[in-house]
């Protein structure tokens, strides 16, 4: 049986590149980096949250012949390829601090929904990103 998410991967071209964006801009923290064979193994996580790590996956070999790897890059340059979405308490003080942090690529400012508050940017490679503050919950009162 499985019992949890451990690892999720984007695609993206360049994983310096990536690592800057993902660390420096949003501000996750890197999970693990090392090289094992022809594969750098760079993950990042929410700061605090070891529970689940997204890779960094650069297409190529030995996962991906040539072909297979130029159509991936065509299609990450589209945003055809992954997304991710995560939670804050603060969207909007969020937004803020990414526009400061260099951040220039949303796709929408922070907007409110029943759902809650969200937005949305796109990393570097055109991966959708969107970023959610929950509406809060009110309890009912009980006699």
């Amino acid at each position: 049986m499985i019992t949890k998410l451990n690892v999720t991967a984007i695609k993206v071209l360049d994983q310096d590149e990536a690592l800057d964006f993902y660390v420096n801009k949003l501000g996750l923290e890197v999970g693990q980096d090392f090289e094992q064979g022809l594969i750098r193994w760079l993950t990042v996580r929410v700061p605090g949250d070891p529970g689940i790590e997204i890779y960094l996956e650069k297409p190529g070999p030995p996962a991906h012949d040539e072909a297979t790897t130029a159509q991936l890059r065509e299609l990450i340059t589209k945003g055809a390829v992954g997304w991710v979405a995560f939670q804050t308490d603060d969207v909007r003080g969020l937004y803020e601090t990414l526009k400061a942090r260099g951040v220039t690529d949303f796709t929408q400012e922070p907007t409110d929904h029943f759902y809650g508050t969200d937005m949305g940017i796109r990393d570097p490679f055109g991966n959708a990103i969107r970023i959610l503050q929950p509406a809060k919950v009110t309890q009912a009162a009980t006699a």
